[in-house]
């Protein structure tokens, strides 16, 4: 586990908390770190090991309505890419690298469209891609490809649904992470199974829904419940992808597709890797935002 550096909370020029964590060297090159759906600013510092690379700053923020930050009411991925150039501007930060994880992706990539001179480079991982996407929901798990549908064609009813799945979490976090064995391949189900895995999910969790469910409910509407709001195919910014191809939960079709209609993209497809690889792999990912490689299109083994 790895404590953060700095754990605050700063006002937005409307009023809003928004709260992030630091971790690593506080001269180091900065990377904003966006969080899964659900999860948190802490998310980074209970991994287990060592994931921060050194020389890197890195600033994990809450989206609005998870953990310590208020909920902004029907707020889309632009939105999103306000909120984190508003808290660079706080931080004195010019430039700087962003990293977006799974249900953090799109917002990362809303902010390569936005502000693209801020950013230094861009990394995404296991992203989904739109909904309304052309054949991306190719080897995606049936839960998953049912609550994507619903976002879509039923907003109403997935807030419901994503209201009464947080109050589940709340109430028992680790039967919900048993639960997602079910729905997973087996090389997610391994890591799952780790005690350290299913401890740092369980107080990731807790923490993203402290205050309740407006943070899941937004981002399924954002993410999956409507038109992203920006054009994929005119984004200027480097985009590097990492694609697990074992992943269940946001297909590599989903990847296929970012990385084909994103111009200025390089992908990695991850071997005999699901979902999960990232919690144990996020060094590597920092890493290679850190030293700016131009990865390429290629296959990769997951190791560990």
């Amino acid at each position: 586990m790895t404590l953060p550096r700095l754990d605050e909370v700063i006002k937005l020029p409307d009023r809003r908390r928004l709260a992030y964590a630091e971790y690593g060297n506080a001269n180091g090159k900065a990377v904003f770190l966006f969080h899964g759906l659900p999860g948190s600013r802490l998310a980074w510092g209970l991994l287990p090991g060592d994931p921060i690379p050194s020389g890197l700053r890195i600033i994990a923020p809450d989206r609005p309505g998870y953990g310590r930050s208020d909920p902004k009411q029907h707020r889309t991925l632009l939105n999103w890419a306000e909120d984190v150039e508003q808290l660079a501007d706080a931080l004195g930060i010019a430039r700087f690298a962003i990293v977006g994880v799974s249900g953090g992706g799109p917002g990362a990539l809303a902010c390569a469209w936005n502000i693209p001179h801020r950013l230094t480079s861009v990394g995404i991982v296991s992203s989904p891609s739109p909904t309304d996407a052309p054949g991306v929901f190719e080897g995606m798990s049936k839960t998953n490809r049912f609550f994507f549908k619903l976002a879509w064609r039923q907003p109403w009813l997935s807030a419901l649904n994503v209201r009464l799945l947080a109050s589940m979490i709340r109430r028992n976090p680790a039967r919900y992470i048993n639960s997602m064995k079910l729905k997973v391949h087996d090389v997610d189900r391994q890591i799952v199974s780790r005690p350290e895995i299913q401890e740092m999910l369980i107080r990731d969790f807790a923490e993203a829904l402290r205050a309740g469910a407006e943070g899941m409910v937004d981002d399924m509407a954002a993410n999956h419940g409507r038109p992203w709001g920006f054009p994929l195919d005119e984004i200027e910014a480097k985009v590097h992808f990492w694609v697990c191809e074992l992943d269940r939960s946001v297909p590599p079709a989903m990847g296929r597709y970012l990385g084909n209609i994103v111009p200025n993209s390089e992908v990695t497809f991850v071997s005999a890797a699901g979902h999960l690889w990232i919690l144990l792999h996020l060094r590597e990912v920092l890493s290679a935002m850190q030293l700016g490689e131009s990865i390429g299109a290629q296959s990769v083994s997951a190791v560990g």
